[in-house]
């Protein structure tokens, strides 16, 4: 069983779309949109509503603590790591969904997104970085590993140190960069799951993943 206490789940229904809390996520909730077990499968379709302020619709959880309330960070107070295993299984016709995320509270703009991108002329995937040096800057997009399959077990790791070095691993590839000081102040929370990056098309078109591992670890600094 993957732990789910210490996330919640916005699925795209509602108007916004609805956030299932903490404890009743992890009692064993799920609908057409989620299903947990041995494995998490999410299901974004680009007809489902969305968030607040977002354009796209997800799938996806958000870290909390146990009681339900949110969980944001600091990044300097702890070595703060996202491990995650996943298999793509099914993309718009954009051909990109969102599958790990460090955003920061109170902003619509994350530090990082974690995107899968499939490329229709070689049926391979690229894992993509979207990240942003500081809070207020446009994101850089960085390549971290090309010709993943769909439908194929991966793993991706997102490691953000007390002293402000990133690095992304994903399927056997690995980007890193030191973070500007302006993030220092910011409060920062993982994300993961699917954010499906269209939003128009068929009710039957959208984003889908399964995650064979899902893990947090926030180790305070010494």
């Amino acid at each position: 069983m993957i732990a789910l206490d210490t996330w919640n789940l916005s699925i795209p229904v509602g108007s916004p779309s609805i956030t299932i809390d903490t404890p009743k996520l992890a009692s064993g909730y799920t609908d057409t949109f989620f299903k947990s077990g041995d494995t998490l499968f999410f299901w974004a379709p680009v007809t489902g509503t969305t968030t607040k302020s977002a354009k796209y619709p997800r799938t996806e959880l958000r870290e909390t603590k146990a009681d339900g309330s949110l969980y944001n960070w600091k990044y300097g107070a702890a070595d703060n790591m996202l491990r995650a295993a996943v298999a793509v299984n099914k993309v718009p016709s954009t051909g990109k969904i969102v599958i790990g995320q460090i955003h920061c509270y109170g902003s619509t703009e994350p530090m990082l997104k974690l995107e899968y991108q499939w490329k229709d002329a070689s049926r391979l995937g690229n894992v993509v970085a979207k990240f942003r040096v500081t809070p207020d800057s446009e994101p850089a997009v960085i390549t971290v590993a090309e010709k993943v399959p769909m439908n194929k077990r991966f793993t991706y790791t997102i490691h953000l140190t007390p002293t402000g070095n990133l690095t992304v691993n994903a399927a056997g590839f690995q980007w890193g960069k030191k973070v500007d000081n302006s993030w220092a102040s910011e409060s920062l929370y993982f994300k993961a799951g699917v954010y499906t990056q269209d939003n128009a098309g068929y009710a039957t078109e959208g984003g889908a993943a399964t995650f064979y591992k899902l893990a947090i670890e926030h180790t305070p600094k010494s």
